[in-house]
């Protein structure tokens, strides 16, 4: 683990506990809607095999277990420890049977071929061999099963685009500081998000390492999120 990564895996570890509470009081709980959309893209259905990477407190991993029910199977997994360490309280308290296991999205521990669905949500930009990650979700992924990818983007629009960028760069990093203790954290998943390719950029590189048919790309919310579908070769 190179030292930028073991920076975002600390990160991470400090903020875990006030994660979910930061998470719905900064983008007014839409994160959640976004995630069910993400899951109704993706064709699961009921008896599906499902891989959620770097799922954190597991979200999305929970929204997929919903769908696929007790004849299905979800495996969450993350890099961060922490993170996890909040996860199976959540799944248990909705009843949903749901493993969850440390792993990194660039190294998955997993067979070719093994799920119907892998997905990641808010993750790939803190990956550090993004390459490789894209790469292994589509090799985890059976043939013409879907990767589906949440992250953030860039809005576009200006008026709205202005709006958003004062509220991403003043408001978030101190109101996620004063929920988490952790300002410098909000900061960084800010400037990160910032960067970040979005749209046909993105959408160009994943094509690139030459695993996959198709990427098609949704905005959300006028741009600040895109939910990219990609079809495993």
């Amino acid at each position: 683990m190179d030292k930028r990564e073991q920076t975002i895996k600390n990160m991470f570890s400090e903020i875990a506990e006030s994660y979910d509470q930061a998470n719905s009081v900064l983008s007014l709980g839409i994160h959640h809607v976004w995630k069910k959309k993400l899951v109704k893209m993706s064709g699961i259905a009921m008896g599906g095999k499902v891989l959620d990477c770097a799922t954190g407190t597991g979200d999305l991993a929970i929204e997929f277990k919903k769908v696929v029910g007790d004849s299905g199977e979800v495996i969450g997994t993350d890099f961060c420890q922490e993170m996890l360490d909040v996860a199976p309280a959540k799944a248990k308290a909705k009843n949903l049977d749901i493993q969850f296991r440390l792993a990194d999205a660039s190294a998955l521990p997993f067979d070719e071929n093994q799920f119907d669905v892998t997905s990641i949500s808010f993750g790939i930009r803190n990956v550090e061999q993004r390459e490789m990650a894209i790469k292994d979700m589509a090799r985890v992924t059976k043939s013409g099963g879907r990767v589906m990818i949440l992250e953030f983007g860039q809005i576009r629009t200006p008026v709205i685009r202005d709006f958003y960028n004062f509220y991403s760069h003043k408001v978030l990093p101190w109101l996620g500081g004063v929920i988490s203790g952790k300002p410098k954290a909000y900061q960084y998943l800010n400037d990160s998000s910032q960067v970040f390719p979005c749209g046909q950029d993105f959408a160009d590189e994943i094509m690139s390492t030459g695993m996959y048919e198709k990427v098609s790309f949704t905005p959300l919310s006028f741009g600040i999120a895109y939910i990219y579908t990609c079809i495993v070769k």
